[in-house]
């Protein structure tokens, strides 16, 4: 469902988060979680593991689709802000 880069970013984000509550029972580093997301659709899904997790030559689960999608999308988002930013300047 997400790609790599945002898997890593998502992590990052958790992490971050579970280590500023500073919980005494809480590790200072390297937390253990998995957070697992479902889609709108049956066969969407991720799996969120801490990014240390893959420091070993363990590799973070990789699909070609949602790396090509993401691409994609962020491509379509570029060009829908440049349209909308031609619009604005045309009614200047």
């Amino acid at each position: 469902m997400f790609s790599v880069q945002e898997k890593k970013e998502i992590a990052r984000k958790i992490e971050e988060l579970l280590l500023e509550l500073s919980h005494p029972e809480m590790p200072d580093e390297k937390l253990k979680f998995l957070l697992q997301v479902h889609g709108k659709e049956p066969w969407s899904w991720a799996n969120i593991e801490p990014n240390w997790f893959f420091e070993d030559g363990k590799e973070m689960g990789y699909n070609p689709f949602n790396e090509i999608s993401r691409a994609i999308f962020k491509n379509k988002q570029k060009e829908e802000q440049a349209a909308a930013l031609k619009e604005e300047r045309k009614g200047k």
